[in-house]
């Protein structure tokens, strides 16, 4: 089988794992909706308590998570890539955490004002979070460049990034009243809190936007594959480029942490299993690589809304639980 009509069977394939996994969540829930039911309360068949709950709970929430998980996915990706690190994560690195202090000044500062209520705090928070997750990298970038950016040195820099911000993070939550306090775990757990149509307009066009960008580049991520000395060997401007991906990289991880809080271990896992089954290749990894994350992160929230029903456990955390033993199997293995 040939690479282009390999990479179509496993996207194909991982298409309809999602359909099925969809179609689960749909009728799965503290309310279950048999299959049937579904299907009558979007004909307008059905009663009205279950087309409230599928509309306006349900399926966006569902579509939230597709969205952030091919995001995180193809951020990991690029992350990977450009440090040449296959560990690198934009949870590890220090993105994440930078959006996510931007996130909790925010609502340790703003909670309870006209920013942070109604329409406002849904299309303010994601600018919140990316304006933080462009300072890290902004910080890790600067910190990291002597003579140019080293992979190695975009790594150090990026972990010790990671802990100053997540030391931050703490300092101001321990200032929050209780009510904040929770709030701002929550979300830091990795919690797909925003279930609303107006969540999803808000992430919609930073997905659409990104990752065929994303795509559009990957022949040059292919080069920088390579080695910076190789890729200007061909004609590629190294640190032009990666200051590219990498603003790309943090606009998808800035937008996906805005509405899904600090979702670890899945921009390391979905491009890893990607690699596994389609090969190196950025022009068909990265799509792949989206898909396989919004399918883990859907499979996640299944569980994470049914394990302990009525209770329910945070996405990310869930994502942690199945991400950090192949985290630690890459470790074992190098």
């Amino acid at each position: 089988m040939n690479t282009t009509r390999k990479i179509m069977s496993v996207s194909m394939i991982l298409l309809l794992a999602i359909l099925a996994v969809f179609l689960v969540s749909l009728n799965m829930g503290t309310m279950k909706i048999p299959l049937a039911e579904v299907i009558k309360a979007f004909n307008g068949t059905g009663s009205e308590q279950n087309y409230t709950v599928l509309m306006h709970f349900r399926l966006p929430r569902m579509v939230i998570a597709i969205l952030i998980g091919a995001g995180i996915a193809v951020s990991g990706a690029i992350l990977q890539s450009v440090s040449r690190n296959a560990l690198a994560d934009p949870g590890i690195l220090g993105i994440n955490s930078g959006a996510g202090l931007a996130v909790v000044l925010y609502i340790f500062y703003f909670q309870g004002s006209s920013f942070s209520s109604g329409i406002w705090s849904v299309y303010i928070m994601p600018f919140a979070a990316l304006f933080g997750a462009f300072l890290a990298a902004f910080l890790i970038y600067s910190l990291a460049w002597k003579q140019g950016v080293t992979p190695i040195r975009l790594v150090l820099v990026g972990i010790g990034i990671n802990a100053a911000f997540g030391a931050l993070i703490i300092v101001f939550q321990l200032m929050m009243d209780p009510n904040n306090f929770m709030q701002a775990t929550i979300w830091l757990s990795g919690s797909i809190w925003g279930a609303s149509w107006e969540y999803v307009v808000a992430i919609l066009p930073w997905i659409l936007l990104l990752i065929p960008w994303a795509v559009y580049k990957s022949q040059h991520l292919n080069v920088l594959n390579l080695g910076d000395h190789t890729a200007a060997g061909l004609g590629v401007t190294v640190e032009r480029e990666r200051r590219t991906l990498l603003f790309i990289s943090v606009a998808l991880a800035g937008a996906c942490v805005a509405v899904g809080g600090g979702i670890a271990f899945l921009g390391l896992v979905a491009p890893h299993l990607a690699r596994k089954l389609v090969g190196p290749r950025h022009q068909g990894m990265l799509p792949v690589s989206a898909l396989l994350g919004s399918l883990v992160l859907l499979v996640a929230d299944i569980i994470g809304k049914n394990l302990m029903a009525p209770s329910e456990i945070p996405v990310g955390l869930v994502v942690s639980c199945l991400g950090a033993p192949y985290f630690i199997y890459l470790l074992i293995k190098d």
